[in-house]
């Protein structure tokens, strides 16, 4: 097998300029998904060129399951002290939770100040430092490369905003322990979707690509079961709409349903249920988040479809 070598090529030579070329194309629906993969944030509502006072910043987005702010800066050359204090402003002034910080390259003292943001902000705040490069092979047209310099430790931030307010109990231990392993387990099956932070809640969302809805992994360890189903946040239509095809749903998926439209209540719930969970006996664990990680991919599929 004859094989290609990989060229780096000069990224102004593949987007001339930063605002016109390099934003233009990133804000695209393709592309800003993309990076909102490599980030583990399901991008929506993506507005370019915002102002902040006499200033503006490149990208604003929000997270389509966490509803946070996120800012993202572009700077096609080597990181420097004027665009630091940039996304500081920005973030302040528009009241970003996530800061994405997208450069040419980045200096080692800039990379550790945006390590040292992360371990003294606090849980609500993300700063993300990436290196942007394209390459080739041959005369291939050039490809784009996201590279992550920092990024928040989750694991560590939760963990420290809990332990400042109080110890944690057996219940939020074993839950975040899960959700722990639960994120190891799609990172080695080639993130099927985008995961989420490890916490002490008891649920899990996905993101299907709306706002009305998503899916959601419920952890019922006194019951020894764990939920998984599409959650509906307010809006009852939704769900009549979807229970008058729920035999047409059921059969694409495979699996019988558990329809609560929750009169009572704002949200609706269409689920099914996974046995077995107790957090005293982790040894069928593995099994459990395949089982959770097919049906979440089973109503990714399925249920977009009819709404």
């Amino acid at each position: 097998m004859k094989l290609g070598k990989l060229q780096e090529v000069d990224i102004r030579k593949v987007w001339p300029h930063e605002q016109y070329d390099f934003s233009k194309w990133l804000s695209g629906e393709e592309n800003i998904k993309e990076l909102g993969d490599i980030l583990n944030l399901s991008l929506t509502d993506v507005e370019t060129e915002k102002f902040v006072g006499n200033y503006r910043c490149d990208i604003l987005c929000k997270d389509e399951i966490t509803g946070k702010i996120v800012l993202i800066e572009n700077q096609l050359e080597p990181t420097n002290h004027d665009h630091l204090g940039k996304i500081i402003t920005y973030a302040s002034g528009l009241d970003a939770a996530v800061v994405v910080w997208i450069v040419a390259s980045a200096r080692d003292e800039h990379a550790s100040a945006i390590e040292w943001l992360n371990k003294h902000t606090s849980d609500e705040l993300s700063f993300f430092l990436l290196e942007v490069h394209a390459y080739k092979i041959g005369d291939s047209d050039p490809a784009p490369y996201f590279k992550i310099i920092e990024q928040p430790n989750d694991f560590v931030k939760t963990v420290k905003a809990i332990t400042q307010s109080a110890e944690l109990n057996e219940s939020q231990k074993s839950r975040l322990e899960f959700w722990t392993q639960f994120n190891e387990v799609i990172d080695s099956k080639g993130k099927p979707f985008n995961k989420r932070k490890a916490t002490t809640d008891h649920w899990y969302s996905v993101a299907i690509g709306s706002s009305e809805a998503s899916i959601s992994i419920d952890l019922v360890n006194k019951e020894h079961k764990i939920r998984v189903g599409l959650w509906i946040t307010d809006n009852k239509e939704i769900f009549d709409a979807l229970f008058q095809q729920k035999n047409e749903i059921e059969k694409s998926l495979g699996i019988e349903l558990d329809w609560r439209r929750l009169d009572n209540k704002k949200a609706s719930v269409i689920c099914t249920y996974i046995t077995g969970l107790d957090f005293r006996n982790q040894g069928n664990y593995l099994h459990l988040m395949e089982q959770i990680i097919d049906v979440v991919l089973k109503m990714r599929n399925v249920f977009p479809k009819y709404m």
